[in-house]
């Protein structure tokens, strides 16, 4: 479903007249330019009614649908999809957008860890330069992101709150219905008012999503149920603005959570319990760490071990210093030898919920790219060691959160702290390599914060 059906250079020309009295609109559709082709592009050469080959869509349906949504919604804020929202892969413009992002390499339709990192950072500049932020709205309880420069409040509407743009070419507004029926209320939508023309529709047994045109608008709306409450959101905004519109309006839509688990808290935001990995660097209880994991924490533990204390931090090298009181008898890890090389192991502890609930040291292959490390560790691994082919200390890994809303942690995007300022922050503090170090997975112990 193609949101706005004009050729490229046309929706340009008009796009820019219609922004020009709007300054923060126009900044947005200057952001968007370098992708204005591939929008347009992706969209004419996906017909609609086109399938997703049954393999591919049987793997993106093995996925979390948070993670789909993220993705569709990626594909979305780059300009290389201009479909219908809602996280459908058995769309085959989907999977001929995960394709023409891939162009150049193997177009395999199937995004690889490192490919969905490189996705969500292709998408950040466009999610900036709209002011996307997620929110939690009191009125109706939903969880979704706004494009804050191009909106601002509007108040509290009869069933949930609305946002509007200066001159009321974009129109937000959710809603909170009680004991309503998911499938009348679709019904329903799809009819009123008149003026509306439905392009896409889909009912699934918990939430429907709806597209088209109102009068010279373009709609989405996107609704979910449970026990017998339905929550949604409605987007609308002037076609002449689809250039931009477009992308926000699949990506507020994909956002949305009418239900979201009230303790995974914000993307963003740090987690009430949080768990990383954190080195073993003398016996006498003398850890290191990110600063990122231990940071604003009320307690820290190391569990089967005891209560830790940070006692030092660098923000350059994004390192921490924790000790364990009354420990003894740890095992120091072997630091004191530098690897190098692009072939790394990541040695750490994984979060509880990424295996099945355990405990275990574990270890994952990835590679350095530049500082960065490809593909991202299991979340917990902030803090892991890195080793070289030889088996040489390489660094830290610090592991940045994915800002993907849901209940689940996601993989994030991985830096490495080299092995060079992580000894220079150790001997900043007094600490000295350990002489006779042992197997470096002996000395990875996961650390768990707890905030207020």
């Amino acid at each position: 479903m193609k949101m706005a059906p004009m050729n490229t250079r046309i929706t340009a020309i008009v796009a820019c007249l219609a922004l020009a009295s709007s300054p923060a609109l126009a900044r947005a559709a200057k952001a968007h330019g370098p992708h204005a082709r591939t929008a347009h592009n992706a969209a004419a050469t996906n017909p609609t009614g086109k399938k997703a080959p049954a393999a591919i869509a049987k793997i993106y349906a093995a996925m979390p649908a948070a993670e789909r949504l993220s993705i569709q919604a990626d594909l979305a804020w780059i300009g290389d999809y201009e479909g219908a929202p809602g996280g459908d892969f058995d769309d085959g413009r989907v999977i001929d957008a995960v394709k023409l992002f891939q162009k150049g390499g193997k177009e395999a339709g199937i995004l690889s860890d490192d490919e969905r990192a490189r996705l969500a950072a292709a998408a950040e500049p466009s999610r900036a330069a709209v002011g996307w932020r997620l929110i939690d709205d009191p009125a109706t309880g939903a969880r979704f992101g706004l494009p804050e420069k191009l909106v601002a409040p509007l108040g509290a509407s009869r069933t949930g709150s609305r946002w509007t743009s200066g001159h009321g070419q974009i129109q937000i507004e959710d809603f909170r219905l009680s004991e309503a029926n998911l499938a009348a209320l679709f019904d329903e939508e799809k009819k009123t008012p008149k003026a509306r023309y439905v392009e896409s529709s889909a009912l699934n047994p918990d939430s429907f999503v709806i597209a088209g045109t109102q009068g010279l608008k373009n709609f989405v709306v996107r609704a979910q149920t449970s026990g017998g409450e339905v929550r949604g959101i409605t987007v609308m905004y002037d076609q002449a603005n689809a250039g931009i519109m477009a992308a926000v309006a699949i990506a507020v839509a994909n956002s949305f959570q009418g239900f979201p688990d009230p303790n995974a808290g914000l993307p963003g935001q740090k987690r009430a319990v949080e768990y990383g990995t954190a080195i073993v660097v003398d016996r006498s209880g003398d850890l290191v760490a990110t600063r990122g994991v231990t940071a604003d924490c009320e307690t820290i533990t190391v569990p089967g071990i005891g209560h830790a204390e940070r006692l030092a931090e660098d923000k350059t090298s994004d390192l921490a210093l924790i000790r364990l009181f009354g420990a003894r008898n740890l095992q120091p890890a072997p630091v004191g030898s530098t690897g190098q090389g692009d072939s790394l192991t990541l040695i750490g502890v994984a979060d509880p919920l990424a295996q099945q609930g355990g405990d275990a040291v574990t270890k994952e292959t990835a590679r350095l790219d530049g500082q960065g490390i490809a593909p991202a560790p299991k979340p917990g691994f902030s803090g892991a060691a890195a080793i070289d082919a030889q088996g040489r200390f390489a660094g830290i890994v610090a592991l940045k959160p994915a800002s993907v809303a849901g209940a689940a942690p996601a993989n994030g995007q991985a830096s490495l702290v080299p092995a060079d300022a992580v000894l220079g922050f150790l001997a900043a503090h007094g600490i000295v390599p350990a002489p006779n170090p042992g197997p470096i997975d002996q000395s990875v112990v996961r650390v768990v914060c707890v905030r207020k």
